[in-house]
């Protein structure tokens, strides 16, 4: 980033809408996320080096800006109108919230002189985004604007990320400035902003423990690829450390790995990648927690992780350390606390671990295998309607170590965790793990292409996600940023129907959709749209939409009765389905 030109825009700025497109070009801002709105602030962006990516809806810009600042490592901007148009940022920003993704919203609010009028979309907008922001203020001073904006982006990529909320009112960025703006150097848009090690003894405590124990396991979250500390995670693992992931840490590390387990939780049923692994889980005496919130879903409704064992947490945020597992707190950056650990095994008595590893690999190792012959005898890779699992056959071996796999919420993201491979440390899976909500997937990877143009992004979604964002369509071809997209249509919301069934014996009949044709919907917008009713048609759809520069949806007909491997449908006498 060129400060001096940044510095330079700085003290020529003449407008509060300048003097803002200035300081978030400091930060190192080359993209916002908007609609029309705030006009004053994109109609000065393109002097200060800065783009607007023209998104449909609101709900579908803030989760656009949620898969940027995931893949690009530096926090978004997302803006947005006041009223209505700040209401649909709430679900996106809760996800973030829940999701640890540092993102700046910019909200244009009334004027000054019209607060608490009932002028026109008037709202209470400190209230309204208070429990989805880790910081939400008003400036009232164009000469402000600066400070605030530093606030938010501090708020924003420090501690735990989240996202900040700046309220600006219209005539601020109207206003005249009386003079050159202080110069500026502080770049404060990359996270995590500033990174501190846990506790020394405590990273000594954990390295007996870990030198310790006979059957260590490591569980990574989110917070690994937030801190971006695989690299320390795979140095781990090279010392001989088994490594699981929750769905939100997949990619963390190479699955390949021999000491790799895969993804544990809440589909570790029959068909489940990990499911023969489970007792490596259960029956693990210490158990190192990284960036993982163990939530209800990461510990299979808390009943995966064992009672007797020894639990050492690794978090930055302190509340989430012993949350829900009493632990050895290590307070602190994931990949600084990691390296320190590594340090400290390095010069411990290790000799555990090199008796148990060749056991161990072998273990993962026919785990794997028996994985691939169950699935292969128990799912039918020809039959028609498809089966999910084939389509996830012919991705996976597609798959490059660049490629970026984004899912919707719901089905889509179990099918993705559980039945794709990271071919490396550090691969981005980006699923809406956090609030999970239905429809994330297609503006998630028009996010992720904006932040790398270069990468090919692949999104899975089902027909109940994909019509919440069928508009994103025009976003995508507009703006340039050419995905490939599979839609599984089953014509059923897929994961409602099914629990319906398990848990009431009886579903509701908005879980039935008509037919629709999506791959004529996306032609209708001028996108590639393909329709596959034949399994056997599928990779060539794929392999030609991956190679495409432009915006491609692959409709496939699936079967509605395919579900994932979830623990909780295992052996329903309601569920009268084939797996």
């Amino acid at each position: 980033m060129d400060t001096g030109a940044s510095s330079r825009n700085e003290s020529n700025t003449k407008t509060g809408a300048q003097r803002l497109a200035a300081a978030l070009a400091r930060h190192g801002v080359t993209e916002i996320f908007g609609q029309s709105i705030p006009s004053k602030l994109f109609l000065a962006g393109p002097d200060y080096g800065i783009r607007q990516i023209g998104y449909r809806t609101e709900n579908a810009g803030a989760a656009m800006a949620d898969a940027y600042a995931r893949v690009s490592g530096r926090v978004s901007v997302v803006a947005a109108q006041n009223g209505p148009a700040a209401t649909l940022l709430v679900a996106g920003l809760g996800e973030a919230l829940t999701a640890s993704t540092p993102m700046v919203a910019i909200v244009q609010d009334v004027a000054r002189s019209n607060t608490d009028r009932n002028a026109f979309q008037e709202l209470d907008h400190l209230e309204l985004f208070k429990g989805v922001s880790k910081w939400v203020r008003r400036v009232n001073q164009a000469e402000r604007i600066d400070d605030y904006v530093d606030m938010a982006f501090t708020a924003a990529a420090s501690g735990r990320g989240g996202p900040a909320v700046l309220l600006v009112p219209v005539d601020v960025l109207d206003d005249e400035l009386p003079g050159p703006a202080r110069a500026r150097q502080a770049d404060l848009g990359t996270y995590p902003l500033d990174r501190s090690v846990a506790d020394p003894d405590r990273v000594s405590e954990a390295v007996d423990l870990l030198a310790g124990a006979q059957r260590p396991l490591i569980i990574a979250g989110g917070g690994v690829h937030g801190s971006k500390a695989c690299d320390a995670l795979a140095e781990l693992q090279a010392l001989g450390f088994p490594v699981a992931t929750t769905a939100m840490g997949k990619g963390a590390v190479d699955e390949q790995h021999p000491l790799s387990v895969g993804v544990v939780g809440y589909f570790m049923g029959k068909r489940g990648r990990t499911a023969p692994l489970r007792s490596l889980v259960t029956e693990a005496d210490v158990i190192l927690l990284i960036g993982n919130r163990t939530n209800q879903n990461g510990t299979d409704s808390w009943s995966l992780y064992p009672d007797n064992a020894r639990y050492i947490h690794l978090d930055i945020d302190a509340q989430e350390v012993g949350r829900n597992y009493e632990a050895l707190r290590l307070v602190g950056d994931a990949r600084l606390t990691l390296q320190a650990l590594n340090r400290g095994l390095a010069a411990a008595d290790l000799s555990a671990r090199e008796q148990a590893r060749e056991q161990l690999e072998t273990r993962i190792g026919e785990a794997r295998a028996a994985w691939s012959s169950d699935l292969a005898s128990l799912v039918d890779m020809e039959a028609r309607p498809t089966r999910p699992e084939r389509l996830m056959r012919d991705l996976d071996a597609v798959l490059t170590p660049e490629t970026l796999v984004v899912a919707d919420a719901s089905y889509a993201s179990i099918w993705v965790a559980n039945f794709l491979t990271s071919r490396r440390a550090g691969s981005r899976f980006v699923t809406p793990r956090g609030l999970a909500g239905l429809g994330w997937g297609v503006p998630f990877a028009l996010g992720a292409k904006a932040a790398r143009p270069e990468a090919p992004v692949f999104c899975l979604t089902g027909d109940g996600g994909f019509a919440h964002v069928w508009a994103e369509l025009e976003t995508a071809r507009r703006m340039g940023l050419p995905v490939t997209i599979t839609v599984l249509n089953n014509q059923i919301l897929g994961y409602q129907k099914h629990s319906e069934q398990v848990l009431h014996g009886d579903y509701t009949d908005v879980c039935e959709f008509t037919a629709v044709d999506h791959a004529a919907i996306a032609r209708a917008c001028g996108c590639e749209g393909i329709r596959v009713e034949d399994p056997a048609d599928y990779r060539a759809a794929l392999e030609r939409g991956l190679a495409s520069t432009a915006v491609t949806v692959i409709d496939v007909v699936t079967d509605e009765r395919a579900y994932p491997p979830i623990t909780s449908f295992k052996d329903s006498p309601n569920l009268d389905l084939p797996i």
